[in-house]
């Protein structure tokens, strides 16, 4: 089984893209490892941040590379210890912001490595906000730069608290040491970036172009929906293309083809959402496959692509519904 870190919530909305029978989502499986993603309470006050002390980053020094970090030195800081290695020019992160970013954590006093998300090859996408990541995290990447190195000494109160980790193997004294490369940062207004394509099949619904975080209008057209699959740019990206095991962090909207009735959206939530794209229907994995990232893009998908004759309960969509998504490709994780 490919090595996970441990995030097991599932974000609102993926109940309505997750994919009928096919086993779930492994954001749902058991992990074999421990991400930041917080405990099951989180009462400790905020910290006050200090430089140090922290332990030498002894190999793999330059941002994305991964680093070894020396085992800590004498007693750690009962403080929130935090250094920008590595200033990055990009955007300021903010609480409540989703990061995108690879990580590799350790234990201070033996410098046993717990999780990495280097070996995985795909960085982590984790929203700051109190109850989704420790408050060491929370805390200590709050004001940094994508494009910042930042490491971090977080101490029991603003980590895992006094009931540690036993399944990563930390202990509730642990101390825990991070060497955080954050990638990129996006929040709740957060759009496609690219050059707009021209909407010239007058078959397909047309879509806003709008990049200021809001909502894009999708205009479906009076006409019988398409038997076939049909996906499109409607802002083309310069990003990677995004290949069909890979996850993605979206912005998205969904409208039946009859009558236009949205029936759900990130932006009305306010809250982004990262998948895989092989847990997701179909219709979804297909269409954005080969997609860049940075990209806006119109998916229709027909009934048998989607959710065919079980529609999920409670939502608005019917059976043998054709459903039109704008979905904009903030990351490929």
């Amino acid at each position: 089984m490919r090595r996970r870190s441990l995030l097991i919530a599932v974000p609102a909305g993926l109940a309505t893209l997750a994919a009928c029978g096919d086993g779930g989502s492994d954001s749902s499986k058991a992990s074999e490892s421990a991400s930041p993603s917080a405990p099951d309470a989180s009462a400790a006050p905020p910290p006050k941040i200090v430089d140090g002390p922290l332990p030498a980053i002894t190999e793999g020094v330059e941002f994305g590379e991964k680093p070894t970090v020396a085992k800590g030195s004498g007693d750690p800081s009962e403080d929130l210890a935090v250094k920008t290695v590595i200033a990055g020019g990009g955007k300021a992160i903010a609480e409540n912001d989703f990061v995108v970013a690879h990580y590799l954590g350790q234990v201070w006093s033996t410098a046993k490595v717990f999780d990495n998300s280097y070996d995985r090859k795909a960085p982590l996408a984790i929203q700051l906000a109190q109850g989704s990541i420790i408050d060491g995290w929370r805390y200590g990447l709050t004001g940094k730069k994508a494009g910042s190195r930042v490491q971090m000494a977080v101490p029991p109160a603003w980590g895992y608290g006094t009931q540690g980790n036993e399944q990563a193997g930390i202990k509730g004294t642990d101390t825990l040491v991070f060497v955080v490369d954050v990638q990129d940062t996006f929040n709740a207004k957060s759009s496609a970036e690219g050059g707009e394509v021209a909407q010239d099949n007058v078959d397909l619904p047309k879509v806003g172009t709008n990049t200021d975080g809001k909502a894009p209008s999708i205009e479906v057209p009076d006409t019988k929906a398409p038997t076939k699959l049909a996906s499109s740019y409607i802002i083309e990206g310069d990003g990677e293309e995004v290949g069909a095991d890979n996850s993605v962090l979206v912005q998205y909207k969904g409208v039946l083809w009859d009558g236009g009735k949205e029936f759900d959206s990130t932006y009305e939530r306010g809250q982004l959402t990262s998948f895989s794209l092989q847990q997701v229907v179909k219709g979804w994995a297909q269409g954005l496959t080969g997609k860049k990232v940075g990209s806006r893009v119109l998916i229709v998908i027909p009934p048998e692509l989607g959710y065919g004759d079980t529609p999920p309960q409670g939502s608005d969509i019917k059976k043998d519904s054709t459903l039109v998504f704008s979905v904009d490709i903030l990351a490929k994780l």
